[in-house]
């Protein structure tokens, strides 16, 4: 069974940054995608930032292009997102996803998924 746990949530004022922590266990596929999810009361799904642990291949929302990165360490199963310029509408609960194989579009997109975690929370304050 594919398990996901959250970590790195937390308060930041806005401007500041938080990294995620995303350990993945029970993976035997050879390659998979984590990908990192949000969804604010009253708006919907965003998938926010997929990667692809076959070649390093990601997605951003447009929302995080140029404030967030995304990482892997194969090793240790754990994707990593860093989150810099924080803003207020960043408030939200952060979950990961993961599909064994496919690609970031996947995840992200179209919204595929294996397993997915109980999220952590990620607040703003302005």
């Amino acid at each position: 069974e594919v398990r996901l746990v959250e970590s790195g949530g937390g308060l930041v004022q806005a401007g500041g940054s938080l990294r995620l922590s995303c350990a993945a266990s029970g993976v035997t596929s050879d390659y998979y995608v984590i990908g990192w999810f949000r969804q604010a009361p009253g708006k919907g799904r965003e998938g926010v930032s997929c990667i692809s642990t076959r070649d390093g291949e990601t997605y951003f929302a447009d929302s995080v292009k140029g404030r967030f990165a995304i990482s892997s360490d194969n090793a240790k199963n754990t994707v990593y997102l860093q989150m810099n310029s924080l803003k207020p509408e960043d408030t939200d609960v952060y979950t990961c996803r993961i599909l064994l194989r496919g690609a970031p579009r996947s995840v992200c997109v179209a919204g595929l998924y294996t397993a997915r975690g109980q999220g952590t929370q990620v607040t703003v304050s302005s």
